[in-house]
């Protein structure tokens, strides 16, 4: 582990404007083991990519996107002492962006798709390297595809560790001690260089992987919310935030909908025993979290989680009861198609599970293929319109009266399904989206 280099990762939020990325420059330049600066896309630019990438939009709305993209990323280019240093260079990646936002194969072409969701994060890095260097830090944009080496697999590409190990020390530690390094979130590249993306929230991911390629001693992840909170503060006042958690219990949380972090994030923190903070760049002095390996307190109960666009898949049989390996065949068709199910529940005809389904992702995108290959085979039912709501804790099956006290307080919903007893760290319940908020408060009330 060096533990001279510490990689800061800063959010959508934080970079959005020139206002908010002076509050990241003076994060950056307090703590001098800061050598890896990792940015997302302007806040708002993400979802404009993402509507330019996957609907078919008119030649006007287009227009319309990329000016409102070009007059976010100009009020920070204005902003500049010397702007005209950075203008070429964003100006050909606006050129790059118009010109992948007008291609007849956009909605159809998914290589093409990430190039264009690459824009936003490159576009950001740029002028917030320059932002740096006018700060008084001395700051190089670097380009992370050439380091951040992946799979084909794109719209949620697979990193190649022992590539990203290599490209790190080969290419970004010789550059550590010169300048600060900024660089881009959620983007990678193939063998054969064509950009590739990590998926939703995969800027944390990013900072993890070089964190761990560089082996650094600690992985800032800010944000706009000072560290992790017992549930989403926007649900229910009440939610408090955690000084400390341990790695297992924030990947539980991250899996279960806690925004604050990307699920994978804590995997390569995990291999590498490598501290992960989240705090606020907004108000760094008022602390966050800190994950760590071992926690000197993990309570039965630590937080509760949402996952929203949830699809609840029931596969049935009337020859299942006499069916050897019909579980075998319909899990094969899960795997090939590389779904993560969540809840799961079985009785002698039928097989229900919990999918996944964000609007606009590989997952959408793969549900249903699965599901038509499982319609071959068996009924299929498939039910949209739930959220997944989640109790994090330790141990919770040790716990006398737990079952007793959650259902009593959940007497109020329909409760589609639940999964229990698997798993020490967790409770899950499958709800309607539109009783989720009250499920989250009412819960966090009586546990907390």
């Amino acid at each position: 582990m060096n533990q001279s280099i510490n990689v800061a990762k800063f959010g959508g939020t934080s970079v959005a404007n020139f206002e908010a990325i002076q509050n990241c420059l003076r994060v950056i330049a307090d703590n001098e083991k800061t050598r890896v600066v990792v940015v997302s896309a302007a806040g708002g630019v993400t979802n404009l990519l993402v509507n330019l990438a996957h609907q078919a939009n008119t030649q006007d709305v287009i227009f319309e996107h990329c000016e409102t993209i070009k007059e976010k990323e100009y009020a920070i280019l204005n902003r500049l002492s010397q702007p005209s240093i950075v203008k070429p260079k964003l100006d050909a990646l606006l050129e790059e962006l118009s010109s992948l936002a007008l291609h007849e194969e956009i909605n159809h072409n998914d290589a093409l798709k990430d190039q264009l969701l690459s824009l936003g994060e490159r576009m950001s890095s740029l002028l917030v390297a320059a932002c740096l260097s006018e700060f008084g830090v001395k700051a190089l944009n670097f380009d992370v595809r050439n380091v951040l080496k992946t799979d084909s697999t794109f719209g949620e590409a697979v990193p190649n560790l022992a590539q990203i190990k290599k490209q790190a020390e080969l290419l970004l530690y010789p550059q550590l001690s010169g300048a600060v390094i900024v660089t881009q979130g959620f983007i990678g590249s193939d063998e054969n260089g064509v950009t590739t993306t990590l998926g939703r929230g995969g800027s944390d991911f990013t900072a993890a992987l070089l964190a761990e390629g560089l082996g650094a001693e600690c992985c800032e992840i800010w944000t706009d919310v000072n560290g992790v909170y017992t549930t989403d503060p926007r649900i229910t006042s009440a939610a408090r935030p955690i000084a400390e958690l341990s790695f297992e219990e924030a990947a539980e949380m991250a899996t279960f909908g806690a925004k604050v972090l990307h699920p994978a994030t804590m995997e390569p923190a995990l291999r590498q025993n490598i501290r992960v903070f989240v705090g606020s760049s907004k108000d760094p002095k008022s602390g966050g979290t800190w994950l760590v390996k071992d926690c000197d307190d993990e309570p039965a109960f630590r937080a509760i989680t949402r996952r929203k666009e949830q699809v609840m898949v029931t596969v049935k049989t009337p020859k299942m009861m006499y069916a050897q390996g019909f579980l075998e065949k319909v899990f094969a068709v899960i795997a090939k198609n590389k779904l993560s199910v969540d809840l799961v529940t079985t009785s002698e005809i039928s097989v229900s599970f919990t999918l996944d389904n964000p609007a606009n992702s590989v997952a959408e995108k793969l549900n249903y293929q699965a599901l038509a290959e499982l319609e071959d085979m068996c009924e299929v039912n498939v039910e949209h319109g739930f959220d997944l709501v989640t109790i994090v804790g330790n141990q919770m099956q040790s716990v006398k009266g737990l079952t007793g006290k959650v259902f009593a307080a959940l007497d109020f919903v329909e409760v589609r399904m639940i999964c229990f007893g698997a798993n020490p760290h967790n409770m899950a319940f499958l709800v309607e989206d539109k009783q989720s908020s009250d499920v989250v408060r009412t819960l966090h009330d009586v546990l907390f």
